[in-house]
């Protein structure tokens, strides 16, 4: 059978952050059978890991579709394995769509080591303004699109409308302004990957940050996912289009999977 974990990713604590399921397998099982058990847990996502060459090969997978890089579900993987699987080591490689990312125990951390987005600054729109239910003072388009607000208020109690939202440009219609207690606020809406709203992101604060970074002349930036669960980031930027994620992780449940996949 298949073993699956249950991992709240970016807190300290069970039943908030960002919930991943993580499943450890010999082989790998067919991809109809990994999109359906995702659509299954109906989680923002699910992970597969099966170990290649002396590392771990990853992949995620939203309700909806196989996605190409996710920050809360490698943080959510590389606790089950540096916990769980291999409870003596410190660092994991994965093998990914997004290439070798590798995950480092740090304290009571998990730091990341992600690759950055370029990014462009592009007209705020009509739409944009329509689609959010207020007017952006900045947009930045790069894989996601990154929408800045003029308070953290306005990014805490929005509420987009799903369908103008896909109408937009990006993977993800990211909201975000400067933080009251951390250097930065946000909000990820993701329905075109069939999630209304993320509870906290780690892949768009790849782009977030590095915003952030450059807007406030800071190297190291504290982050805020203004979600109803909500979680924290720490993110510094490494130069040469790297950016280390770090954040906490706790475990929920452990279950096998009895259908066959």
């Amino acid at each position: 059978m298949l073993k699956q974990y249950i991992v709240d990713a970016f807190t300290d604590r069970p039943f908030s952050g960002n919930p991943a399921a993580v499943c450890v397998a010999d082989r790998w099982p067919k991809e109809a059978s990994m999109m359906l058990l995702a659509m299954e847990n109906n989680l923002s996502e699910t992970a597969f890991l099966v170990r290649e060459e002396g590392s771990w090969r990853l992949r995620w997978f939203t309700p909806g579709t196989e996605v190409d890089l996710c920050g809360h579900a490698t943080l959510a993987s590389a606790f089950v394995i540096l916990n769980l699987v291999e409870p003596g080591s410190d660092t994991v490689r994965f093998l990914t769509r997004s290439g070798v990312l590798t995950v480092r125990r740090k304290g009571g951390l998990y730091e990341m080591d992600f690759p950055t987005c370029e990014m462009k600054e592009i007209p705020v729109t009509d739409a944009m303004e329509r689609a959010f239910g207020i007017r952006p003072v900045k947009a930045l388009l790069g894989t996601d699109l990154v929408c800045v607000f003029e308070t953290e208020e306005q990014v805490r109690t929005m509420t987009p409308d799903q369908g103008l939202l896909t109408a937009l440009e990006g993977r993800i219609q990211n909201a975000t302004a400067r933080g009251r207690e951390t250097d930065c606020v946000s909000r990820s809406f993701c329905p075109k990957l069939a999630i209304p709203e993320d509870p906290v992101c780690g892949s768009a604060h790849c782009q977030i940050a590095e915003y952030w970074s450059r807007e406030l002349g800071k190297k190291t930036i504290t982050a805020y996912q203004a979600s109803k669960r909500g979680g924290y980031l720490r993110c510094e930027m490494r130069g040469g289009g790297r950016i280390a994620i770090s954040g906490e992780a706790a475990l929920v449940a452990v279950s096998e999977i009895a259908a066959a996949l």
